[in-house]
């Protein structure tokens, strides 16, 4: 078993990489200038955005490896385990690329500290990762060279504010970059819209509805083999309708036909339905429909 080393602070990520701390919130770290490592898990208790420049999969996270090409961008959240696998006879790996650490304190109070859901691509898989242009990442470099810049002064009052404020138009950009990539793979997303579809009438045609009750989300994307936040995110881009409204009209277009069939109750058709209580689907259904179950059998 890999041991689990905790990354909590950016006082130990600089000793670790040689590195005299400027600011104890926030660093940035050349991982080329790193020397070899064992493989081992790591625990990431702060925030860490990677840039990578080479071809590697030597990281893991879960079951996927990360999907490393020439500029990608992966993003962890505080809590994410990852995995470094051995990549040489010695059961070294060599890290490479540019990654920047922050704290959450760093953010707290600030305008990135209350926006900080808004960026869904921190709990994407690995295997979603950002794949950025020439262009684009310069821009990221840019970005990194302005926090650097801060880091390497003294600490004022100014200091906080403006690395969070640089940070978050970093991360907005990176929303427009991920629209980017969404459109270039638009035939590989509406792939994963049929896929959704044909899941969800595979559900719905079983008896799994009346005794598991409806799909979540988080079964669907588990089924899909992607994050929640990335399948959420991509099915609310190509069909305007967030995952879970999705899944209600699907239930919906089933309630419909059945109400038709007379010989059974509304009641009887709410519990085949995956409604513990008949008085649930009564309301979910005026609700989307604008009359109850039995006002549409009889109109």
């Amino acid at each position: 078993m890999k041991e689990i080393m905790k990354l909590g602070n950016i006082e130990e990520i600089n000793k670790f990489n040689g590195i005299q701390t400027g600011n104890p919130l926030v660093t940035i770290v050349d991982l080329s200038k790193s020397g070899a490592g064992p493989a081992m898990k790591v625990h990431f208790e702060l925030y860490s955005i990677f840039l990578k420049d080479a071809k590697c999969s030597a990281m893991k996270y879960g079951r996927n490896y990360y999907d490393y090409q020439s500029g990608t961008l992966v993003f962890i959240a505080p809590g994410q385990v990852v995995e470094i696998e051995e990549v040489n006879e010695k059961g070294l790996h060599q890290p490479s690329g540019i990654v920047l650490f922050f704290h959450p304190d760093l953010i707290r109070g600030t305008s990135l500290g209350q926006n900080m859901k808004d960026y869904t691509y921190f709990s994407y898989h690995v295997n979603e990762a950002l794949h950025i242009s020439e262009k684009e990442r310069f821009f990221v470099l840019d970005c990194f060279e302005k926090i650097q810049a801060e880091i390497d002064r003294p600490i004022d009052k100014y200091s906080r504010k403006l690395i969070a404020n640089t940070i978050e138009l970093f991360l907005n950009y990176c929303i427009r970059f991920y629209d980017r990539q969404f459109i270039v793979r638009e035939q590989a997303n509406k792939g994963m819209v049929e896929k959704f579809e044909t899941l969800l009438d595979n559900y719905f045609n079983s008896d799994k509805l009346a005794i598991e009750g409806l799909p979540t989300v988080a079964y669907c994307a588990e089924k899909l083999n992607i994050s929640v936040k990335y399948f959420g995110d991509l099915i609310k881009k190509e069909t305007g309708k967030s995952a879970l409204e999705f899944i209600h009209l699907k239930l919906l277009e089933i309630a419909k036909e059945r109400i038709f069939d007379t010989t059974k109750s509304v009641s009887e058709i709410a519990y085949e339905l995956g409604f513990k209580y008949p008085q649930h689907f009564t309301r979910f259904f005026k609700l989307k429909v604008g009359v109850t179950p039995n006002e549409y059998r009889m109109n």
